[in-house]
């Protein structure tokens, strides 16, 4: 036998049939070509869709933070500015699922988180989530160093007010997304706020930005906002009330300062304040911004209307008298005095703050129309349009249906209602010569021209009378100021409590200074005195005298005491309003 070689053995020949080699030829070149048309699909008409994956994973649009415009008084000083701040922020699609219980525990402790809030945050089916906002720049980098992926920090701003409570009710705050919530802040938010910018952005695994693809839209930064409020009378009358209420035990106080000149608001102050960089204990009562908001019966600081009213119509005299007698009644209930008079001036009507003397001169010498026209012109009964959210109208009800009794009541502050700010701007009529000033928040010192009321003629017989209140035979001695002449009138009333009155009162003074020549009206309230007394004499006319004297002087004022002044202080008050009259026309006229 032939020796037979390995490859040749028949054992060893593999016979296929030719239609399977053929399939597998035919299978080879089907899944390539699928693999060509999938090829081309990706980089072709299907880029689109995987470029925008890839994208996904790594650009981000951030946005370009818009500084708000800064708030300063009248003087330029800063009382509202914004601050570099950073907020944190979760790609939840690029945080690790296995991230180790150590680094959430060092990012909780620095967002002031605890740990199982904070897994629930990163566990949010959203792209990305807020961790916190507005955070310290030395916190974010800290936060940065744990270099957590996904976990990245971007700019924005944090409001600050340097004034801290003396100015919040005026200034306002606002909230987490730099928008507006209260005062200033919140009435020229479209001023102040600007418009914010985004741009694109290429991160790596850890959030950090690492490319610039673009921007889309550049910031507008928000414009800066000029107040007419001083910051060293927002100061003064600040602190004057915050010693009054708790000198006096009581619920709450409020001042207002105005510039008779110019209209312009100089002081707009509340006790119990706040203070807008901390808000984490904020109640509703502390935001009360009640010189506007809070509405109340005037009281006695309503009768130099009155008395004007009757002045301007020409019945009534400074010198006139009247018998006063013990009460005077119209109605039901009898009106009465604090203190019995006889027969007084109607210039002492207004320095003994008598009831029944207001009452007398409205029933026998007025009609409901001329008083109601004289109190809606002073501006009772109108909102007023300073741009303060909540500022109230106020109660004056037509005059049609008042009755006797109403009329008689309304002519000494019970039956109609307003806010201090409301007082404050009535009496710019007798600084004035008879005119009611236009009233701004804004910087806008030119001399402004108002509204005529009253003549000026009766203004300054007006002002004659109210300077009488603060001399002695007044009711608000304690109203007087070193160094200048000052007139007002004081206000005690009592508080509706459910459908009556009770044993709370409201202790007032409304006045103006220098009287020679008069450039500011100031109005003081003390809500619930308990310490004590609660006469407007004795409670707020204090607060009116130290808010003008450090006001005075605050503005360059020069004084105006004369030793013609002087000597009115020693006369009897019926002589004094004599003296006092003549003297206010020697320096009108100059």
């Amino acid at each position: 036998m032939r020796p037979v070689g390995f490859s040749t053995t028949p054992n060893l020949v593999l016979r296929l049939p030719m239609w399977r080699s053929r399939l597998m030829l035919f299978l080879l070149f089907f899944v390539f070509m699928m693999l060509l048309l999938r090829a081309f699909w990706i980089q072709g008409p299907g880029n689109a869709f995987y470029e925008a994956k890839g994208v996904r994973g790594t650009q981000r649009e951030l946005e370009l933070p818009a500084s708000r415009g800064k708030i300063l008084d009248r003087n330029g000083q800063v009382i509202a500015t914004s601050l570099e701040a950073k907020s944190i922020i979760a790609y939840i699609d690029t945080v690790p699922d296995d991230l180790s219980a150590e680094k959430i525990h060092k990012l909780a402790a620095l967002l002031q988180m605890n740990d199982a809030d904070l897994r629930k945050k990163l566990r949010e089916e959203r792209r990305q989530v807020f961790l916190k906002r507005q955070v310290e720049p030395d916190i974010a980098q800290q936060i940065k160093q744990l270099e957590i992926p996904g976990i990245g920090l971007n700019n924005e701003y944090r409001r600050f007010y340097p004034e801290g409570e003396a100015m919040a009710h005026v200034v306002g705050f606002t909230n987490v997304n730099d928008q507006g919530q209260e005062g200033i802040e919140y009435s020229r938010e479209d001023a102040l706020a600007g418009h914010a910018g985004q741009r694109r952005v290429v991160i790596d695994r850890l959030g950090r930005v690492v490319e610039e693809v673009g921007i889309d839209r550049l910031p507008q930064n928000g414009k800066d906002l000029q107040l007419s409020v001083d910051s060293k009378i927002q100061y003064i009358a600040y602190n004057a009330v915050k010693n009054a209420v708790e000198q006096h035990h009581a619920k709450a106080g409020s001042a207002v300062v105005l510039d008779t000149q110019t209209g312009e608001i100089l002081a707009l102050a509340n006790y119990p304040s706040y203070n807008p960089n901390d808000r984490r204990y904020l109640t509703g009562e502390q935001l009360r911004n009640r010189a506007l908001t809070d509405m109340f019966e005037p009281g006695s600081t309503i009768k130099p209307f009155t008395v004007s009213t009757a002045l301007e119509k020409g019945v009534i005299t400074p010198s006139s008298t009247m018998v006063i007698g013990a009460s005077y009644l119209i109605g039901k209930k009898p009106i009465t005095d604090t203190h019995p008079n006889g027969t007084l001036t109607i210039a002492q009507v207004i320095q003994k703050s008598s009831n029944i003397g207001a009452a007398k001169i409205a029933m026998n010498y007025l009609t409901p129309e001329e008083m109601w026209d004289m109190y809606s012109a002073v501006g009772f009964g109108q909102a007023p349009k300073i741009g303060f959210r909540g500022a109230v109208a106020g109660t004056l009800h037509p005059y049609k249906k008042w009755a006797e009794s109403d009329q008689a009541r309304i002519a000494f502050g019970y039956g109609l209602s307003g806010s201090l700010f409301q007082v404050a701007r009535a009496y710019t009529i007798f600084a004035r010569d008879g005119e009611l000033v236009p009233i701004t928040i804004e910087r806008s010192p030119e001399f402004k021209p108002g509204t005529k009321v009253i003549s000026p003629k009766t203004a300054q017989e007006m002002r004659a009378m109210l300077e009488t209140v603060t001399l002695p035979g007044g009711t608000a001695v304690k109203a007087q100021v070193d160094g200048y002449r000052v007139g007002g009138k004081t206000g005690t009333a009592h508080k509706l409590v459910g459908k009556g009155y009770g044993n709370k009162y409201l202790a007032y003074f409304a006045g103006i200074a220098p009287i020679s020549a008069p450039r500011i009206s100031v109005a003081v309230m003390i809500d619930e005195p308990t310490g004590g007394s609660y006469y407007g004499g004795d409670v707020a006319a204090p607060v009116f005298s130290t808010i003008v004297s450090e006001t005075l002087r605050t503005l360059n004022v020069l004084p105006d005491i004369t030793t013609r002044q002087a000597s009115i202080e020693t006369v009897e008050p019926a002589e004094a309003h004599s003296v006092t009259h003549k003297t206010s026309h020697v320096l009108a006229k100059k």
